[in-house]
């Protein structure tokens, strides 16, 4: 039976989400359409946090960054440090595993134009905050971008000022936890330069040397 208190596959808190994921499943019927479930060890020591589904990617396969750009970079990424069983991540069904680590979004729901609103994000981060509750082994939490970054410091009762975005950026937090910052791993940041794989395999690298230490 599933937690609702973690995740609600009927949720209908925010209408502006609820109403785009009706038309989403009118539209593209075999679709997720769905709030999107975190993915991956069930007790964690690194903890990803991103943004939302994407339309056609979670939206579409009901697993984060599965099936669309942003996924590409991170799950290759994730499988040559160890952390993933599979490069590629194409379907729910593809037997791809996270070893010592788990993906949640900041918004369950896709959002229009992949772009929640503030009052989406501290809805949702409910969800995050009971999450986050029971996940006692995190030791390392890597932010995908600022929206992910400042949902995790309002899930964990942290002041924003006390701990500003940058990338590989580390915050030592007072619980013995590090927060590390990274550029998310958009075709915008990609394609733009803002954000290389090297860039990318660094503060993933840096996250494993955290844990191992």
């Amino acid at each position: 039976m599933t937690d609702r208190a973690l995740y609600d596959p009927d949720c209908v808190r925010c209408q502006r989400l609820a109403g785009f994921l009706r038309e989403t499943r009118a539209r593209y019927p075999d679709y997720w359409a769905r709030p999107v479930p975190s993915f991956g060890a069930a007790q964690p020591r690194i903890l990803i946090v991103g943004l939302a589904p994407g339309m056609h990617g979670a939206n579409r396969s009901g697993r984060p960054f599965t099936g669309d750009y942003a996924g590409i970079l991170l799950y290759r990424t994730l499988h040559a440090a160890g952390l993933a069983t599979r490069p590629v991540s194409v379907t729910r069904e593809d037997g791809l595993q996270l070893r010592r680590t788990r993906i949640v979004n900041s918004v369950k729901c896709v959002p229009p134009q992949n772009k929640p609103t503030a009052e989406e994000i501290r809805t949702c981060n409910t969800y995050l905050h009971a999450e986050l509750g029971r996940l006692k082994r995190v030791r390392v939490v890597l932010a995908l971008g600022r929206v992910a970054h400042e949902a995790f410091l309002r899930a964990s009762g942290l002041k924003r000022s006390a701990f500003p975005f940058g990338h590989g950026r580390e915050h030592a937090l007072e619980d013995g936890r590090t927060l590390i910052d990274s550029y998310h791993c958009s075709r915008y940041n990609t394609s733009t330069g803002r954000l290389t794989e090297p860039m990318f395999r660094q503060v993933v690298t840096r996250a494993c040397e955290l844990v191992d230490a």
